[in-house]
């Protein structure tokens, strides 16, 4: 899940909480035309999405997507208590100077219902979430929507800990780590390989998985905001800059950075320090 490029719209956030005054109905049947996630604080329920039934309980994390039947059912003597969230979503992209703006079709990349392990800072993050949006106070929409994307980037780096393949994602941040400390040099994928014990194949899979961008794309990111930098302090040339950087070539690294900026190197120098 690229949630870097990703808008949201938030539709409206439910909860019930402990001792709380229950004014939902005892059972909700219902499709949906945008996204819904619902944690579970406390109580007992059933929850069907589709065509598989999940007991609820605490800790547990469901999420519906748009035109899937689902049905909610709380339990008389200890009701469920939750949080939700319902939103839509689109891919935003800035190339080339240009905005792209695409309704996302696509479905989250999250089980349907699943139990966390310690989701303390899930659950945090969402009452956060919720109180900010129920508050209504001056600026609730950003605040809500800014919480919505850490909500979800916490929710996958929960599960990613939870997963097997936990191991491969503390190889991608080894190479993360690695690519910073040497943003000053050329790196090949054959050395990240050697550094992780990976094949490149794999590597290159798993590092546009966990990172949403290829190794290459990734690493000439990190460098153009490095690059955006030393522009800014205004004490060297474009062709220094692109040097101390890594880049042989100052042609190849001003379509490199007009790529990713919109505009080229003189361009940006001349908005942000001369401020034309």
């Amino acid at each position: 899940m690229n949630i870097h490029k990703m808008f949201f719209y938030i539709h409206y956030c439910n909860c019930r909480q402990f001792k709380e005054l229950d004014r939902y109905p005892s059972k909700i049947t219902r499709t949906l035309q945008h996204h819904e996630l619902v944690f579970v604080t406390g109580g007992k329920g059933c929850i069907i999405i589709g065509k598989k039934s999940y007991e609820v309980k605490e800790g547990m994390l469901f999420y519906v997507c748009p035109d899937v039947p689902h049905s909610i059912e709380k339990d008389a003597a200890d009701p469920m208590c939750f949080l939700s969230v319902h939103f839509s979503y689109a891919r935003v992209n800035f190339n080339d100077n240009k905005w792209d703006i695409k309704n996302a079709a696509e479905v989250l990349s999250l089980h349907p219902g699943q139990e966390l392990k310690g989701y303390y800072h899930i659950e945090d993050i969402f009452k956060k979430l919720v109180y900010s949006w129920k508050a209504k106070q001056p600026g609730y929409e950003f605040i809500s929507k800014t919480f919505l994307q850490q909500l979800l980037i916490a929710i996958y780096q929960n599960i990613t800990k939870q997963s097997r393949n936990y191991s491969t994602t503390l190889k991608m941040e080894k190479i993360i780590q690695y690519l910073h400390q040497n943003i000053n040099n050329r790196v090949t994928l054959t050395e990240l390989s050697e550094l992780v014990q990976l094949s490149s194949t794999y590597l290159s899979r798993a590092f546009k998985e966990t990172t949403g961008y290829s190794v290459i794309e990734f690493f000439n990111k990190i460098k153009i905001d490095k690059a955006k930098e030393l522009i800014i302090e205004g004490n060297k040339k474009i062709k220094e800059v692109a040097q101390a950087l890594g880049f042989t070539d100052e042609f190849y690294f001003s379509r490199i950075f007009k790529r990713i900026e919109g505009i080229n190197p003189s361009e940006y120098y001349s908005r942000n320090v001369h401020k034309v």
